[in-house]
């Protein structure tokens, strides 16, 4: 196992697209499916087991423990589900069906909101312009459900979660942001309460990232420039110079930073020089989580931040936005291998650290570096959420670098593979090049991984590969060495070693199985 994990960590430090054909990737699929992938599996499961209210898709506070007004951690909590939900959509489907149930009574149940909102009448959002469901006093609690409502709409490719989260920012949020004279930026009020006026990081980050990726699904002007102006914002009155994104520095405004200034690198209009700063802001602010000791606890394993609901999720932030880093090929490559090292080494401290004796009841420490020890009265979905998005999203972390050597290795054969001028528009081959060509924008796009995008693009490559192949060689009956050439004469890798002519095969090609006139012939 040591030497496959090396060959997995020497995968991503060369970068995530490698095109090598190699029997390696066999070995790095079980390293992926029978390590992290079977371990996402088991945590999610003891994740919705011990802490969701099923009929309902959101979570208690801790074991057996319900709590009206806990509401912003619903967000972190469905996200774990739905980043299992992608890992399984088109693979396994009766497992990413159960889980999209409990993402849509999520959505029904408005996520646990207790603002005095209307419940959905059904699990099918509603986007009625002013539907109301998930506005509350508080301005992050929205930015984070929002979020995770966009999450929801990637992952399912239902429009509607999307349009929903659209409305929320532009009805809500952005209606309370404040201009600033002195920087020209915008700033966000925590809460509508009299006395929490804010600005604070953990409301502008995820207000910035939203606005980010908006602009990016929708194209609007105006996300843009929300973008740029929450962010100036930030960063003149909030950042500090060493890499804090707040004082006291915690693990979440510091992971969704730097997933803002990662986006707005890939969106920005600006000269190269600002947008060279995004991207080194995103590593920046995104190190200094697992570096700094005032966010680890040493050997950069994420320290515990707290034993309140609130502060044992947020490493739960911090994790999917460093996974989204390391799968960035935009990103320096040393910076992703260090991130992606950090990971592997808070994931493997956490799970040596779990009692799994009574699973499917499992409960997670504050503390990665020790297991649980309280009662269950008082164990912390918040805890358990934070090292279930660890296991999950080092599962997606590795499940795309095997996806994209895969893909990347399936294109390139796919490249090697000569069609005849003459059969370019048959369905077979219109068919091939499609599938190439969707795989190549796939590959082309690294900062915008799906799972299950992947492995369709994976399937459909194979098929269409299979398909041409099939056309070239799959002819009924194997002729004889002696029959006359008629037609072009290609070899059985689709390449044309010798044009259409008479006379005698045996004369003219070397021992071997041609194509010839559609079908296969053998010469002796």
């Amino acid at each position: 196992m040591t030497k496959r994990l090396a060959a997995l960590i020497l995968l991503t430090s060369l970068g995530i697209g490698i095109y090598a054909q190699t029997s390696g990737i066999n070995q790095l699929y079980r390293l992926v499916k029978d390590t992290y992938e079977t371990k996402a599996d088991s945590m999610t499961n003891a994740f919705i087991e011990s802490f969701m209210i099923k009929s309902k898709g959101y979570f208690n506070v801790s074991y057996n423990h319900y709590a009206d007004n806990a509401y912003w951690t619903q967000a972190h909590a469905m996200d774990v589900v739905v980043y299992n939900y992608e890992r399984h959509k088109g693979i396994d489907g009766e497992l990413a069906n159960r889980y999209l149930t409990y993402i849509k009574r999520w959505y029904k149940n408005k996520a646990n909101n207790y603002s005095g909102a209307p419940a959905a009448t059904s699990t099918t959002p509603n986007t009625t312009s002013g539907y109301k469901m998930f506005e509350n006093p508080y301005t992050d609690d929205m930015c984070w459900i929002t979020l995770t409502l966009l999450h929801i709409g990637e992952a399912t490719g239902t429009a509607a979660y999307s349009t929903i989260a659209r409305q929320v920012f532009d009805n809500y949020i952005i209606k309370r942001a404040k201009e600033d004279e002195e920087t020209g930026g915008l700033w966000l009020p925590w809460s509508t309460h009299s006395g929490k006026d804010g600005p604070n990081a953990c409301t502008q980050s995820p207000a910035t990232l939203i606005a980010a990726k908006l602009y990016q699904k929708y194209g609007t002007e105006k996300y843009l420039e929300y973008a740029k102006k929450l962010y100036k914002y930030t960063a003149k009155n909030i950042v500090k110079s060493d890499g804090r994104v707040e004082e006291p520095p915690l693990t979440y405004t510091q992971g969704t930073f730097g997933e803002a200034c990662r986006i707005l690198y890939h969106i920005t209009d600006e000269n190269s020089s600002i947008k060279n700063k995004y991207k080194t802001l995103a590593y920046t602010y995104i190190n200094y989580a697992f570096t700094s000791d005032r966010c680890t606890s040493g050997g950069n394993i994420l320290r515990s931040e707290g034993s309140s609901g609130d502060q044992s999720i947020f490493k739960a932030v911090l994790i999917p936005y460093a996974v989204n880093y390391v799968l960035d090929e935009s990103m320096t490559a040393s910076n992703r291998k260090t991130i992606f090292n950090y990971i592997l080494t808070n994931t493997k401290v956490m799970w040596n650290n779990l009692n799994l004796d009574r699973y499917p009841i499992v409960f997670c420490n504050y503390d990665w570096r020790s297991p649980y020890t309280g009662a269950d009265s008082d164990a912390s979905m918040g805890a358990m959420c934070s090292g279930t998005s660890l296991m999950e999203n080092t599962a997606r972390m590795c499940r795309a670098i095997v996806d994209r050597y895969e893909l990347g290795s399936l294109l390139t054969a796919c490249n090697k593979f000569v069609v005849n001028p003459e059969d370019e528009e048959l369905d077979v081959f219109v068919a091939f090049n499609t599938a190439k060509q969707a795989a190549a924008e796939i590959l082309d796009n690294p900062g915008n991984y799906k799972t299950h995008q992947f492995r369709q693009a994976i399937e459909t490559l194979q098929a269409a590969y299979q398909a041409v192949q099939d056309f070239a060689t799959g002819i009924a009956a194997i002729q004889s060495s002696e029959s006359k050439i008629q037609n072009d004469v290609y070899d059985l890798s689709g390449r044309k070693v010798a044009t259409g002519k008479q006379g005698s095969a045996k004369a003219d090609l070397p021992r071997g199985i041609y194509v010839i006139g559609g079908r296969k012939v053998m010469i002796k």
